[in-house]
């Protein structure tokens, strides 16, 4: 089966073409979509048979999956991220939605969903229309994983229309989002106890 190849308004989603693209993740599929940093690769969070079709595709065993959460706010981070004191819940708050992965403990939930033991989660709530607007619709998040690039000039892919050429036989569905970022999110990890930027990506932050 091939692909559909969707374009979504930037800025202004259009309410059916989200829908549409909510029903193939609702029926198992792997979607490529853009964020406020690079295109990604997701699938919906709750569903064990995607997220093992999109290990499949990024080469990642189950029991590694260290992949991103995709969450429509800090509500969803409540859920499955366990020990944020107020000084963390102020930095989220600072910082999202924007370009930032926050590396968290796990909740108990997370290996309920998963089926694997993971100990930290990587949380991003991306400061993009298209994306939020797939949360939201949806109502749970999305696992994802940034799109490497087989350049190796170039590190993550940015043409939508190349993106579909390489993978239309093996994800269900690519979003046209407009050109995708070159950098990708920063990510600060919160699980020692200290915040460490341990990627400078996009975005700045002060911790």
């Amino acid at each position: 089966m091939i692909a559909e190849f969707l374009r979504i308004h930037p800025h202004n989603p259009e309410p059916r073409k989200i829908d549409l693209a909510v029903k193939i993740l609702r029926d198992s599929g792997v979607i490529i979509y853009p964020t406020d940093t690079v295109y990604g690769m997701g699938c919906h969070l709750m569903d064990r048979k995607a997220v093992e079709k999109l290990c499949h595709l990024q080469n990642i065993r189950p029991q590694k999956l260290d992949l991103s959460f995709i969450c429509k706010d800090l509500s969803d981070i409540s859920q499955y991220a366990r020990n944020i004191d107020t000084p963390t819940f102020k930095i989220l708050k600072r910082c999202l939605p924007g370009p930032f992965t926050f590396l968290l403990e796990a909740s108990t939930e997370v290996p309920k969903i998963l089926g694997v033991n993971k100990k930290t989660v990587g949380i991003r709530v991306p400061n993009h229309p298209i994306t939020l607007a797939l949360v939201g619709a949806l109502g749970e998040p999305l696992m994802s994983a940034s799109l490497k690039d087989l350049d190796h000039i170039k590190e993550y892919s940015t043409d939508p229309e190349e993106i579909y050429e390489r993978f239309k036989h093996r994800v269900d569905l690519v979003i046209d989002g407009g050109p995708g970022g070159i950098v990708p999110s920063t990510i600060i990890d919160f699980t020692s106890g200290q915040p460490e930027i341990t990627r400078q990506g996009l975005g700045e932050i002060t911790l």
